[in-house]
């Protein structure tokens, strides 16, 4: 791709500070002192800083009066200092220390005034890679209102910028799997394909991007493309995973790609065959074609997630292929890979404009292989937005032997 003329930004400082807003009107409403974050993904959401989440508790905290701290491990300060605009950084030494970093954290929300009853998205830091500690409610001997389904509400629906972050991360997960079609080929191995496609992309979107690339978390982050085992009759498998399997003539593949833009991610995938497909492959590839088309067609503002779904099953149903089903329609996805809500029948929300969704029903036949193409939509005041774009129909998707 060509650099663009126009930089890709992250999400603005006034954008931030009116996310945050909305979470406090919601605590001041319930006569809260105020809310805590625990997750990496909430933080970033409301706050805009990046970190790497691991057994060292990072938390944000405000005030319903508006003070705000972020509380971070000692070796993390300096960095976050240079990186992110917090009035207040509260640090401790070191996990699990000689004094327990939630105790030293609840000193610093009495003094921020969050006392009594706190809103939090949980009661605690989550026990990750071997963390283990007091719940909130216990070491600020308070109690704790869960905030989570407030917050993955507001993550729901996507503003403006959050939808123009997903489609370049589409752009991109598109020219990833073009390196990747490329390059499977018989005799190729899955990690050969997979690590020169997903490196390509990375290298081009740094060159194309530049300074404006914010892309994930550690020095491997990037794009990717791949199979994830998805390979021959382990395509069958809805999510299996890679073994460096060598691609043969014959082979059905499942794609995957990612590329986070900004954090943010858009998910696109194919079903592929090397070499001429038989008529049984012809039949299930083109009806999963089919299917997505119905959910493409379903989704519009109004309906439920499990109206979608329950379209899909109805033509499965009608053609007969309710045996080869494994998996809903799709799930919502933005700054994580999979997010509520889920295009499901046993999920009632509603679709509003603004909502992001990966829309891939699946075919799955054990004696042949995986049908699956995933595309990324965004609902619109009437109907649906595309966010990717990628052929889907089999002549573009067989592989030459």
């Amino acid at each position: 791709m060509e650099r663009r003329d126009e930089p890709i930004s992250g999400i603005s400082t006034m954008e931030l500070g009116e996310r945050r807003e909305r979470l406090l009107d919601h605590v001041r409403r319930d006569g809260l002192s105020g809310y805590v974050l625990f997750d990496a993904a909430y933080i970033q959401y409301f706050t805009g800083f990046w970190f790497l989440s691991n057994e060292r508790p990072v938390i944000y905290a405000e005030s319903a009066g508006g003070e705000s701290a972020v509380f971070v491990p000692e070796f993390e300060v300096e960095r976050t200092r240079a990186e992110a605009g917090f009035a207040r950084i509260e640090s401790y030494p070191e996990y699990p220390g000689t004094e327990h970093p939630m105790s030293i954290f609840a000193r610093i929300l009495s003094d921020l005034g969050i006392r009594d009853t706190i809103g939090a998205d949980q009661d605690g830091y989550p026990g990750i890679l071997g963390y283990q500690g007091p719940a909130l409610s216990d070491a600020a001997g308070a109690s704790v209102a869960l905030l989570g389904d407030i917050i993955e509400a507001m993550m729901a629906r996507k503003s403006v910028s959050e939808i123009a972050l997903i489609r370049e991360s589409g752009r991109w997960c598109a020219h990833a799997h073009r390196l990747l079609q490329e390059y499977s080929r018989p005799g190729v191995t899955e990690a050969e394909a997979s690590l020169r496609a997903g490196h390509e992309t990375t290298l081009a979107m740094l060159e194309a991007l530049g300074e404006s690339y914010g892309g994930g978390l550690s020095s491997s982050s990037g794009a990717s493309a791949g199979y994830r085992g998805q390979i021959g009759l382990r395509s069958s498998w809805a999510h299996a995973i890679a073994h460096n399997i060598e691609f043969r003539e014959g082979d059905v593949l499942v794609t995957e790609t990612s590329a986070p833009i900004w954090g943010y991610n858009a998910e696109l995938e194919r079903a592929m065959i090397i070499g001429p497909p038989t008529d049984e492959m012809r039949r299930l590839f083109e009806h999963a074609v089919a299917a997505q088309r119905i959910a493409f067609d379903a989704i519009r503002p109004g309906v439920t997630c499990a109206d979608v779904d329950g379209a899909v099953l109805s033509y499965f149903e009608r053609n007969d292929l309710l045996p080869y089903w494994r998996q809903h329609t799709g799930h919502a996805i933005g700054l994580r890979n999979h997010e509520a809500p889920f295009l499901d029948v046993g999920d009632n929300t509603t679709l509003e404009p603004g909502m992001v969704f990966t829309i891939e029903p699946g075919l799955y036949d054990s004696e042949i292989g995986g049908f699956r193409h995933s595309d990324t939509v965004v609902v619109t005041e009437s109907s649906v937005d595309v966010l990717t774009a990628y052929p889907s129909d089999i002549e573009s998707l067989t592989l030459p032997i």
